[in-house]
This record gives C-alpha cells, structure tokens and sequence, in this order.
C-alpha cells in the first residue's frame, strides 16, 4: 500500500494516464480509501480543466493570489 505522499507525488502523471499499470492500480488501491488523497484528485483535475478552458484568457491576480496560496499549501511550488 502507497502513502499519502507517494500518491500526490505521482498526482499529475496519474491524471495524464501516464503511469505504468501497477503504479496507476496502486494510487487507485490507495484512491479507495483515502479522503484526503481523492479530494486532492478532484481539486487537480478540476483544476486541469480550468486552465485548460481558460488558457487564451489572462488569468485574474486575485485567482492567481488564491492559486499559488492554495499550490503552497500542498507543497507543490
């Protein structure tokens, strides 16, 4: 069974499907039961989309400000 931390460490190639078969089934093993971990999917993949969607757009500095506080609260920037 996979931590926490290996799960979001692996979060983005996750969603990209660019995992191998036994890491992807690990995160999901992990996923099942996990709160934390599926609320952190969600919120990446949500946000994925967003970016996406809204890329030719200049983002807002006050969604920008809530983005970087939120990516500094998981570690990640």
């Amino acid at each position: 069974m996979i931590s926490c931390a290996e799960a979001v460490e692996q979060l983005w190639e996750y969603l990209d499907g660019a995992l191998i078969e036994q890491d992807r089934a690990a995160i999901e093993e992990h996923l099942s039961f996990c709160r934390r971990c599926c609320g952190e999917v969600e919120f990446a993949d949500e946000l994925r989309v967003f970016l996406a969607r809204e890329a030719s757009e200049e983002i807002p500095d006050e969604v920008r400000a809530r983005l970087i506080t939120t990516l500094d609260g998981l570690g990640t920037v």
